[in-house]
């Protein structure tokens, strides 16, 4: 494969594969602020700055990466390497940009397992799981604004997946896709005719296996992998719309994690950089060790990967498709719906008291009224709940 820097159509430049993988790896380490603020900088870095990709290529990307399930950047990432160097791009630019994430997450979860039983850890997460609170609701009013606007069905299936997702404390695949069918038959009812239809065992290797809840079962090893299968598989819109499906399979219906436990994942995800689903590897450590760490992670994008892999060459055939389009809307009002719901049954476990309310509040007026990046909101949560912590 010939990876010699060319220029296309006197605009773009093509990079050595070995420079684009390394912008990436710069990016899977230090980019912050969520996958929107993620696309924005291979937007502004590779589209405006280097000319590395055509504008046509990175909108189409973008687009793909929305109409797909999965996490949002990550994709992108992939679908951009897709484009460089087909199928081994794709897989090298999506490992290049996830890794830094994922090795910080292994270490803090190793950290997290020997240590957190302290007072002062306790303190810290105290304060960070009200901010995290605050963070998913702030989340879930944005998507509000920019996804249902004025259109009252996507109001309707908004409404009815948060208060499922509230009641049920779980949510409920069959659903999504319910509600992306009911979307597609109001606004784009397909015409009659065709249509073009769009665990291993594991022996002998001790700490691998070993988790917060001590050495775990290979049968466990299967279900962790089988379950962020199907997170990544079915999970649309903002990377926080992941977290009530894993609530409801983690806390809920396994038992893994202590719903503490649970809100300390998601906040350690958003605290490092890279896509916020990495916190499948925080949870997949805590369940089996290393093992489960990478277990969960490979399993949460597989399916983002394959759909890269497998849809990326057909994609413009059906990218204007009016039913598809119609699908895609309902299913992201049924996400901002299970976030909306989900905040609801975290925030009523998160926040105890006044200081954690004070923490929640103060939290979302800022990301309302200053640009303060996630993380450092975050950080000074920690401190806040190790000052005001009384155990």
């Amino acid at each position: 494969m010939d990876t010699t820097a060319i220029s296309v159509e006197g605009e773009e430049t093509q990079p050595r594969l070995r420079e684009f993988l390394l912008y990436f790896l710069y990016l899977g380490t230090l980019g912050f602020g969520g996958p929107i603020a993620l696309a924005g900088h291979m937007q502004k870095d590779l589209v405006e700055e280097r000319k590395w990709v055509s504008s046509q290529d990175y909108v189409e990307g973008l687009a793909f990466s929305q109409l797909s399930p999965g996490p949002l950047a990550a994709q992108l990432a992939m679908y951009l390497g897709w484009v460089r160097a087909g199928t081994l791009g794709a897989t090298l630019t999506g490992a290049a940009f996830v890794l830094p994430s994922f090795m910080m997450v292994m270490a803090l979860a190793a950290l997290y397992v020997h240590y957190g039983r302290l007072p002062w850890i306790q303190g810290v997460f105290y304060g960070i799981g009200a901010a995290v609170i605050a963070i998913i609701a702030r989340s879930a009013y944005k998507l509000v604004r920019s996804s249902l606007k004025n259109d009252w069905l996507l109001w309707l299936l908004f409404t009815a997946l948060a208060v499922t997702t509230a009641w049920k404390e779980s949510e409920i695949v069959w659903l999504f896709l319910l509600c992306g069918f009911v979307s597609m038959l109001i606004k784009a009812p397909p015409k009659l005719g065709f249509s073009n239809p769009a665990a291993p065992a594991f022996v002998g290797l001790g700490n691998l296996f070993t988790g917060a809840l001590g050495p775990a079962r290979a049968a466990t090893v299967g279900t962790l992998f089988l379950f962020f299968l199907k997170a990544g598989a079915f999970v649309f819109g903002s990377g926080l719309a992941i977290v009530p499906f894993l609530y409801g399979g983690v806390v809920g219906k396994f038992h893994w994690l202590t719903e503490r436990q649970f809100l300390d994942a998601v906040a350690v995800a958003m605290i490092t950089p890279g896509p916020v689903v990495i916190t499948a590897g925080f949870i997949g450590y805590l369940v089996a060790g290393p093992v489960g760490a990478t277990v969960a992670a490979l399993a949460v994008f597989a399916p983002p990967y394959l759909i890269v892999i497998a849809g990326a060459p057909y994609y413009r055939r059906f990218a204007k498709n009016l039913q598809v389009k119609a699908f895609v809307k309902g299913v992201t009002a049924a996400a901002v719906g299970a976030i909306a719901g989900a905040a609801l049954i975290l925030g009523r476990r998160s926040l105890i008291d006044l200081p954690t309310v004070l923490i929640a509040a103060a939290t979302f007026g800022l990301l309302s009224f200053k640009k303060i990046p996630e993380p450092l909101l975050i950080l000074a949560a920690g401190v806040a709940g190790l000052l005001l912590f009384k155990g």
